[in-house]
């Protein structure tokens, strides 16, 4: 009996969202998982990343994902 298996590859594609905070004027950053991130000023940012939670006050303004390379995002 001829037996055939089948190998799959599993390519892992990094979904984030870039946004401005309004009221802040501060980067934030939605990851894959969909938490929310505020990355501060400085060098590698994400390194230094906080947690950051949505009011009804918050503002987010999307930006373009090519920003993620300015920003020094690990995905």
């Amino acid at each position: 009996m001829f037996r055939e298996e089948q190998h799959m590859t599993t390519i892992q594609k990094y979904a984030v969202a870039i946004y401005v905070d309004k009221s802040s004027q501060q980067w934030v950053v939605r990851d894959a998982d969909g938490n929310f991130w505020l990355l501060p000023a400085g060098d590698n940012p994400w390194d230094h990343r906080q947690s950051f939670y949505l009011t009804e006050e918050t503002e987010l303004e999307p930006i373009p994902g090519h920003y993620k390379y300015m920003l020094n995002l690990p995905f």
